[in-house]
């Protein structure tokens, strides 16, 4: 499962498919990374990098007391 860990230590979850130009998908809360499957694998399919990540606090990224923001 590929992970990036921040300097406070936070693990966050990511997935990044393909090759090319990149599209980043980013969710509001309560979603993951999950909730981009079918938009990855339609710009995927098209020859695009697509990379989505779980923001803390929501699946299996590090559930952190505050700092729950796109900011942080």
């Amino acid at each position: 499962m590929p992970t990036i860990t921040t300097t406070d230590g936070t693990t966050i979850y990511y997935k990044d498919w393909g090759n090319g130009q990149p599209i980043v998908f980013s969710h509001g809360w309560p979603l993951t990374a999950d909730d981009w499957d079918g938009q990855m694998l339609f710009f995927g399919r098209l020859g695009y990098r697509v990379i989505a990540m779980t923001g803390e606090g929501t699946g299996v990224s590090t559930q952190t007391w505050d700092g729950n923001e796109m900011d942080t």
